[in-house]
């Protein structure tokens, strides 16, 4: 039998692949409008390749270094003794300081109280209390211990004390020291914020020393007086209860009646003396230059405190 040759046609060749489909031309409008934006390259710190331009920048940031440390420790001119006491004197016009005396009076302020003796008296069918005698008193303690002059409160039937802040309260005699004139009181009543006025020995007081007598004169106050210390150890007999006392600190700082009771005080506002007298030799009752104080060690002896 004949075999049927088999053959191909000349050319021809696989069958071509599929055709994707078309895009549409909206889709191929878009495309070509917005193309995708590239990203952006890195931005890398090149130092020189080159050894020798290398050491050159290592060189110039050394060099700015060392002119930045030698400007920061270059030293400051040095200011004469003159403009030093001109900078001193324009500081001082400008901005004056207290004095010694106003200092002072200012540290013992918060611990000086008013003292007011009172007396009953039937009026009709009521009592009335009378104003005897008006004084001044110191805290020593802040619980509300007072330490102020016996002939201050003598006789009173009632005592009343006002604070620095204003507040007013009774007060018990809780203590007396006889030799010295001095009482002790406690108020039923303090300020939240009372303050102790500071104590110092008169072991170091010298004649000449600086000192403020603060209280209530004939009930003002509180006032400032400012003086010296004019003696030690001096003695004093008063010449309406003849009592004599020793060993006390004379002053010329101004004190009237009224003071009595208020604190001696240095110039560093500690308390070194309770003024108890003045010297009068006529019946004017007014200053004449000399006034007595009790040492703060007495005064602290009658509240049971340790000897200066």
């Amino acid at each position: 039998m004949r075999k049927t040759a088999l053959y191909s046609r000349s050319g021809a060749g696989a069958p071509p692949p599929p055709l994707a489909p078309a895009q549409p031309p909206a889709a191929v409008e878009e495309a070509a409008a917005d193309p995708p934006m590239p990203a952006a390259p890195r931005r890398r710190i090149r130092l020189p390749q080159q050894p020798r331009a290398l050491w050159a920048l290592i060189a110039l940031l050394s060099l700015a270094l060392a002119l930045a440390l030698a400007a920061a420790l270059r030293p400051m001119p040095r200011l004469t003794q003159a403009q030093i006491d001109a900078a001193v004197r324009h500081s001082l016009e400008q901005h004056p300081l207290p004095s010694p005396a106003t200092r002072a009076a200012e540290a013992v302020r918060p611990s000086v109280v008013r003292v007011t003796g009172y007396q009953r008296e039937r009026e009709g069918q009521q009592d009335k209390e009378t104003e005897r005698g008006v004084g001044t008193g110191v805290v020593i303690v802040d619980t509300g211990v007072i330490l102020t002059n016996l002939h201050v409160v003598q006789g009173a039937d009632s005592v009343k004390v006002m604070f620095a802040d204003g507040l007013e309260a009774t007060a018990s005699v809780t203590g007396l020291q006889t030799e010295n004139d001095l009482a002790v009181l406690q108020a039923h009543k303090i300020p939240d914020d009372l303050h102790a006025a500071t104590l110092r020995g008169t072991g170091g007081l010298l004649p000449g020393d600086q000192v403020v007598a603060v209280g209530f004169p004939f009930g003002i106050g509180p006032s400032v007086s400012a003086g010296v210390v004019s003696g030690l150890q001096r003695t004093f007999r008063s010449p309406v209860t003849q009592q004599r006392m020793s060993n006390l600190i004379q002053f010329d700082a101004a004190a009237n009646p009224g003071n009595s009771g208020g604190p001696l005080v240095t110039m560093e506002g500690e308390v070194v003396g309770i003024v108890t007298a003045i010297l009068n030799p006529t019946p004017a009752r007014t200053f004449i230059g000399i006034g007595f104080a009790v040492p703060i060690e007495n005064a602290a002896s009658a509240v049971g405190m340790h000897p200066f």
